[in-house]
């Protein structure tokens, strides 16, 4: 049996629109009418007494004297729930300016989440030019539109839906109240904005994690900046999230064209510090960028699988014994063991995948603002005859360029001219890199070339979906990973529209030569949960007498898929203001 709708219609006038949702629901929904004036004022509206007959023949609930911006105080609604909660052409009355109007919804806002259900809707109709959004034809200032989207998100409530007001649905429907006349509003070329709830931000939670490495175990807690980015599992394969898709794609298209072989094993998200890993990462990875750990605890696992306590690093200090371990910035640390592998064959593409982590800037670009992404690696060893580079770019080319990537050559400085070929998205974001190296032994067959190619799949899926930020991969919000369910998903539709961006200014005075602006940038994601989509240093000059250096940042607040205020944003910045000098010893401005 279908579950009828609960739908709550508020601000009503002579009730007309409500007798129209009546008779296009049907039995799917069950309406509650509510209007702000008294019974006997209502029924001095034209048409009043029939449409309100019409409404009781439906069965449909009216209420009088409810205000709709304290609905949890209507006696009568409050057990319920609703579905759907609609307000066409809210108005404060009379000659009231955008101010009041905006207030209003803000207040309405705020009072009807209190009666909606989790997955709930609400439908709000504003004339042309009111709500502020590029949909509007003509779009007005800013400052002389409802701001809808503003209102909402101070609400929990983001955009997710906007379409012309179908005044022919509903043919019955005489909108009055204009001006508190009876008199209509002008509904050409009015929109329809549908508002959803969007999750809440919250506080970053720190997260422990213990691999192993070899015979010992290493406990640590992962930087909270990237704490929303472990544990994920997208690529498992019960998946159906798009870098998954993506992988699965790529690897299916390279098998028709020879051998590809996935190596399954655990590789360890952490590694021993050590130099011959890092050269390894080639020129895809700066030292700047790697991640350092200090574990909490090491423990050596001996023969009996008793557990042994041999360091710990609760003292602090950035020394061998408790900073020697760092996050995997590429996954071509693990080229060694997978040459090693006993599975490991010449002419077979090897293919690993997993989470890498860099600093990185607060960027737009996801090339370089990602701190953490999907990491595809081939490997496979083939005759120097045979060019391998070239085949396996040709191979690449063909499935990628048809999608907006390129691929430009370039030469290796050191390593005797090796040459080496990125992959660009259209932003020119760097997605990945072919290059030939030398067996990680030094020591392999005569004419046997060793080929790599690293590729980012958070941003292949991004191109491919048409996903314009690359954060919504990211996204807990289901609504994302919905989208992906179909066999054959299309382009990604934002399901969080016009989300607002508000900028803030931090100025602060660093000692010479001392400032890590990654740790920063690190900062602005912990503090902001990932809230702010760009940091541009827009400022910067030296003290003439004392020597120190001023730097000023502009940082860009906006979410892709949450409702974001200007209340929260500036909450966001004041505890930023309160951080940084704890934790990077400046001094604001």
């Amino acid at each position: 049996m279908t579950t009828r709708r609960e739908v709550l219609l508020v601000g009503e006038g002579n009730f007309s629109f409500s007798a129209a949702v009546c008779q296009a629901a049907g039995d799917s929904a069950r309406v509650t009418a509510t209007c702000l004036l008294s019974e006997e004022a209502a029924r001095q509206q034209e048409h009043a007494d029939a449409n309100l007959q019409r409404l009781k023949d439906y069965g449909a609930d009216v209420y009088f004297q409810v205000d709709c911006t304290r609905l949890k105080e209507c006696e009568k609604l409050t057990p319920r729930l609703f579905d759907c909660v609609i307000f066409n052409f809210p108005h404060c009355g009379r000659k009231s300016g955008v101010k009041k109007n905006r207030s209003l919804l803000a207040k309405f806002f705020h009072s009807c989440v209190q009666v909606l259900t989790e997955s709930g809707e609400v439908h709000v109709a504003l004339c042309n030019g009111q709500g502020g959004t590029p949909v509007d034809k003509p779009m007005r200032e800013w400052h002389n539109s409802w701001q809808a989207v503003a209102m909402a998100a101070e609400a929990g409530l983001i955009l997710n839906d906007i379409c012309p007001f179908d005044r022919d649905k509903y043919q019955s429907y005489k909108c009055t109240g204009y001006r508190s006349q009876d008199k209509g509003f002008h509904v050409e070329g009015a929109l329809t904005h549908t508002f959803t709830r969007s999750l809440p931000y919250t506080t970053l939670q720190k997260v422990k994690m213990e691999v192993l490495l070899g015979r010992e175990s290493v406990l640590f807690e992962i930087p909270e900046e990237l704490s929303e980015y472990v544990n994920r599992d997208f690529l498992h394969p019960q998946s159906h999230h798009p870098v998954r898709i993506v992988q699965e794609q790529l690897l299916r298209e390279l098998q028709s064209d020879g051998p590809v072989c996935t190596l399954e094993m655990e590789w360890p998200e952490l590694f021993r510090k050590s130099p011959e890993r890092l050269q390894a990462c080639g020129p895809e990875v700066t030292p700047s960028e790697v991640y350092w750990i200090r574990p909490i605890e090491t423990r050596v696992l001996s023969e009996e699988d008793r557990d042994t306590v041999v360091d710990s690093g609760s003292n602090g200090g950035q020394n061998s014994a408790t900073w020697g371990y760092r996050l995997r910035p590429s996954l071509l640390i693990h080229v060694q063991e997978m040459v090693q592998h006993r599975d490991f064959r010449p002419e077979v593409l090897y293919a690993v995948s997993g989470l890498v982590f860099r600093r990185a800037p607060v960027s737009r670009s996801g090339g370089c603002g990602a701190p953490v992404f999907h990491q595809l690696l081939l490997l496979g060893s083939f005759p120097v005859e045979s060019q391998p580079l070239l085949q396996l770019r040709s191979r690449l080319e063909a499935l990628l360029v048809p999608h907006g990537f390129s691929f430009k050559d370039e030469e290796e400085e050191e390593g005797g001219g090796v040459n080496q070929v990125w992959v660009n998205s259209k932003d020119l974001s760097r997605v990945g890199r072919l290059a030939t190296m030398t067996a990680p032994s030094g020591e392999g067959p005569e004419g046997i070339q060793l080929c790599v190619v690293t590729l980012s799949l958070d941003l292949l899926a991004a191109q491919l979906f048409s996903v314009q930020d690359w954060r919504l991969l990211w996204s807990p919000d289901p609504r994302f990973q919905a989208h992906f369910l179909s066999e054959s998903p299309g382009p990604f539709r934002d399901f969080s529209l016009y989300s607002l961006a508000y900028t803030h200014d931090i100025s602060f005075w660093v000692e010479p030569d001392s400032f890590d602006e990654l740790a920063f940038h690190a900062l602005v994601r912990r503090v902001s949960a990932g809230a702010v989509r760009e940091v541009v240093l827009v400022d910067r000059f030296r003290h003439p007498h004392m020597g120190h250096a001023s730097l000023c940042y502009r940082l860009t607040y906006q979410s892709s898929d949450r409702a974001l205020s200007q209340t929260q944003a500036l909450g966001m910045q004041l505890q930023l203001r309160q951080l940084l000098p704890l934790r990077l010893q400046v001094t604001l401005r």
